[in-house]
């Protein structure tokens, strides 16, 4: 078990390196614990978390790392992650003449390096990894065979020490779940397996051919597998061991041996099996109670009563403005009511992984067939709101066309009270979007706001059983017993400001008819043309019966209770 706590950036360099990280500089005790992951992007406004480990993704060369180091440390960052190898001079660019060394002294900022073949992704997911435990609400001291409950590092190296040899523990797509330090007595598909955090095809293929698996999962004990040649490449022996709860295959364990297991290490190896489906187990009950903790911890602080700001404060988000964010996805015309349940829970939680990686203090949950999301905006709010819609945008650019599939942005809550109106507004600005009235996938309610309020007159109508009354109700009347197009004719001089020209031309008739039919307007509706507010009410009333869509064209319908949202 180690003896660094889970956050420290000494257990992480225990649990990574030297397999994916090295340390170049500094001194790790001193980091602190780890506030979460960041990554660099020198095009953007970054939003690092406290303490956070900072993935400077094509930052090469001593003067531009001296540069991030200093800028990091501004921003209370504890390490700086680079692509290894990192060349140290003994001068930098420019007029930089200290060493990286010196630098890291200066900054506080420790700098590791990312092993050559090792996918930054895959390190991003493996850090968030061991850094979840703990991230919301209290603090946990339980343990299980004497490795923090959930652990999964942990338990693969004091599994590793029983052993005497590395461990990998794996799920049941060969998906490298954790591994135990030693990876380099190991041999090159093991060292591939845990930079790609997956067991290479090849070798996979190789253990099917061999019946491996099914040797594996219908045995109780180990299951010695002999060395695989691929490629001329001789790998080393592994011995396996299923992982199980009950009948329920949770994964499986491998080693890669130098020389045999005693007797001994393969009682221990099958012991030590029974207690990775306990920590498998916990790990994976913790992670939907976590999931189940922040959709509750959201929905306080959206209800903004009295314990929004105790649910604010455990999500990390009380003394910082912030808006809601309202997913919503439409269902395509005959989908299966479940497929559509499982395609919301999916992009939930795809904006949860999105929105962390741009602010890492967002807060997202589902609930009902809306996704909320808590996004931190610190600034004015001109600018909160332009950032939240590019990040909205570029997230359903990710997901591609997905139909149906719409996000409103609420107004900005500067304190925990005014959240409910912030969701509030995101829910209006999302039935915009949903009622077509325009073809935005992305609108914020500052947008959208005239439309929403049309909608929401439009539901009163509905609500007091309003019916039409004055001029247009007998233009209306008057067109439906000599289908002499009134309406039509009035709704097209409007949208022209009253040009004659434009007008006919939108409906397709003479301008002397549409003359003569303007006149009838006014004569059967009884309508003065010239008065602004007549003019208005006329709009108005238009809209409320449903006869624009959103791009000023007739849609039909002839009252309020038409439609609920037209």
């Amino acid at each position: 078990m180690s003896a660094h706590p889970a956050r420290s950036l000494s257990r992480v360099l225990e649990d990574f390196g030297p397999t994916l990280l090295d340390l170049v500089h500094g001194d790790p005790e001193a980091a602190g614990e780890i506030g979460g992951v960041g990554i660099h992007d020198p095009h953007d406004e970054q939003h690092y978390p406290p303490h956070a480990v900072v993935l400077g993704v094509g930052v090469h060369g001593a003067g531009e790392i001296a540069r991030l180091l200093r800028h990091l440390a501004a921003h209370g960052a504890a390490a700086l992650v680079v692509r290894g190898p990192v060349g140290d001079g003994d001068a930098l660019e420019g007029e930089l003449e200290d060493g990286l060394e010196a630098v890291v002294a200066e900054t506080g900022v420790a700098l590791l390096a990312l092993t050559r073949g090792a996918s930054w992704a895959q390190l991003a997911a493996m850090l968030r990894t061991l850094l979840a435990e703990g991230d919301i609400g209290e603090a946990g001291g339980q343990t299980l065979g004497g490795v923090p409950s959930g652990d999964l590092f942990a338990l693969a190296n004091a599994i590793a020490t029983l052993m005497d040899a590395p461990i990998t523990i794996e799920d049941r797509r060969s998906r490298i779940l954790a591994f135990s330090g030693r990876q380099d007595e190991a041999d090159a598909p093991r060292v591939a397996s845990i930079l790609a955090r997956q067991v290479p095809e090849r070798y996979v293929r190789i253990h099917e051919e061999h019946g491996v698996f099914r040797e594996l999962y219908r045995s109780d004990g180990p299951v010695h597998i002999p060395p695989p040649t691929v490629d001329g490449e001789v790998a080393l022996p592994r011995v396996a061991i299923a992982v199980r709860a009950g009948d329920e295959i949770l994964g499986s364990v491998w080693a890669t041996l130098r020389k045999p297991l005693t007797p001994e290490r393969e009682r221990a190896f099958q012991e030590a099996a029974k207690l990775v489906a306990l920590h498998m187990l916990r790990f994976r009950a913790g992670t939907d109670a976590e999931h189940r903790l922040r959709a509750d911890l959201v929905t306080t602080a959206l209800e903004g009563g009295a314990g929004a700001v105790e649910a604010l404060g455990r999500l990390g988000l009380v003394n910082e403005p912030t808006l809601v964010v309202a997913m919503g996805l439409q269902a395509d015309r005959g989908e299966d009511y479940a497929h559509l349940t499982a395609e919301r829970q999916r992009l939930a939680s795809a904006l949860a992984v999105h929105l962390t990686a741009v602010q890492p203090r967002s807060a997202v949950a589902l609930l009902g067939d809306v996704a909320y999301a808590l996004f931190p905006v610190p600034g004015d709010s001109a600018h909160a709101r332009e950032r939240a819609l590019h990040v909205a945008s570029n997230f359903l650019q990710r997901t591609g066309d997905r139909a149906g599939l719409v996000i409103g942005i609420g107004s900005v809550a500067e304190e925990p009270s005014a959240l409910a109106r912030s969701r509030a507004n995101a829910d209006r600005a999302l039935r915009v979007l949903f009622s077509g009235r325009t073809a935005q996938r992305v609108a914020s309610i500052a947008d959208v706001y005239v439309d929403a309020l049309v909608i929401e007159m439009r539901d009163l109508a509905v609500a007091n059983r309003d019916e039409l009354s004055g001029p247009l109700a007998r233009l209306v009347a008057y067109d439906a017993k000599h289908n002499a197009h009134l309406v039509e004719t009035l709704r097209a001089w409007l949208d022209a400001f009253g040009d004659v020209i434009t007008a006919s031309a939108s409906v397709f008739v003479h301008p002397n008819t549409f003359r003569y039919r303007i006149r009838r307007v006014a004569e059967v509706g009884e309508f003065d043309l010239q008065d602004p507010s007549a003019r208005f009410a006329a709009m108005l009333q238009l809209r409320l019966m449903g006869m624009y869509d959103g791009g000023g064209r007739r849609s039909g319908g002839t009252g309020p209770t038409a439609a609920s949202t037209g």
